[in-house]
């Protein structure tokens, strides 16, 4: 049963204004999204708190005696809801995008509008227990990817009860790197990730491409190839199959150094970062989506617009 059809009731039948009839709050505490059953809904007068209810069912046994009716104890809403709360604190969301959802995401372009329809309709048509074809979002920094990727967790897992995990790259390498100085091995920690039903996997590139990073990430991906478990990533690195041909800059033709760079960082491969085995295996794995380069940041975006509409307070004076 979805959570969204637990929603409680108050004031006459209206929907709780805190959780607008989800059940569920959540919040940004610390670096970390966390869940807790709103306060409409701590008692629960279904099974009266006991956490349980019996379930009429009807079953043959025998063509003799014909149907027959039994009753099943079975857990209760409120209990479901509570594990799924629990679940969702499992997860390990950043807490900036505690309130990420498909109807807040704001897209500025078609591929925009895209990687939302993949990621809201893998969401929406995920059926639990079967290995389904999961998705990657690439574009530049602030384009919403993490955000889709925790609207699609949150909907998994509160609404579906899908045992899921986010893991930012970098920082997984730097959990296992602590590790090793508290005597754990690398598949102690890479092991949870590898069985979790659906993993989100965000700045897949991000790194110095270390002998240790590679390991660690192609021991990760074919774990989880292997065991067809499904797989979501975020990446800032191009999907395009080959390196385009860079165009000299200027009427003259002339490229200075720095120019250069930035367009070779620019035109940096997902594909040259992670190597041709773990690329191979996103191409089975995954849906690709690739953001333009144009696409606006949205933080950035934001920022000059919150400038734009409140100058710093000498500035104000000077345009008096």
């Amino acid at each position: 049963m979805a959570m969204r059809e637990m929603g409680a009731k108050v004031n006459g039948g209206e929907a709780c204004r805190l959780c607008v009839g989800r059940t569920y709050v959540i919040e940004r505490q610390g670096d970390q999204a966390q869940a807790r059953v709103c306060a409409c809904s701590d008692s629960c007068s279904v099974c009266g708190g006991r956490g349980h209810v019996l379930v009429e069912r009807e079953a043959e046994f025998s063509q003799k005696v014909g149907p027959k009716r039994y009753e099943v104890m079975e857990p209760c809403t409120c209990t479901r809801r509570r594990r799924r709360v629990a679940l969702f604190n499992d997860v390990h969301l950043p807490g900036v995008v505690a309130h990420a959802g498909f109807d807040n995401y704001r897209a500025f372009n078609e591929a925009q509008d895209r990687g939302r329809g993949v990621a809201m309709h893998f969401a929406h048509q995920y059926v639990k227990g079967v290995t389904a074809k999961g998705f990657i979002l690439s574009g530049p920094v602030g384009t919403g990817k993490t955000h889709l990727l925790a609207a699609t967790l949150g909907h998994l897992v509160l609404e579906m009860g899908v045992r899921a995990r986010y893991v930012e790259i970098s920082l997984l390498y730097a959990t296992i790197r602590r590790g090793f100085q508290e005597g754990k091995s690398g598949g102690e920690i890479i092991g949870p990730l590898s069985e979790v039903e659906v993993l989100a996997i965000d700045e897949l590139g991000k790194g110095r491409g270390s002998a240790f990073e590679m390991e660690t990430l192609d021991e990760l991906i074919a774990r989880r190839y292997n065991a067809g478990r499904t797989t979501l990533f975020a990446t800032n690195y191009s999907l395009e199959p080959e390196r385009k041909q860079l165009r000299a800059a200027g009427p003259t033709g002339y490229r200075s150094t720095d120019d250069a760079r930035a367009a070779v960082r620019g035109e940096e491969l997902l594909r040259e970062r992670v190597g041709e085995r773990i690329y191979s295996r996103l191409c089975e794995m995954c849906t690709f989506v690739e953001l333009p380069k144009d696409t606006p940041d949205r933080r950035r975006t934001r920022q000059e617009m919150d400038t734009l509409h409140h100058p710093p307070t000498g500035m104000r004076s000077a345009g008096r």
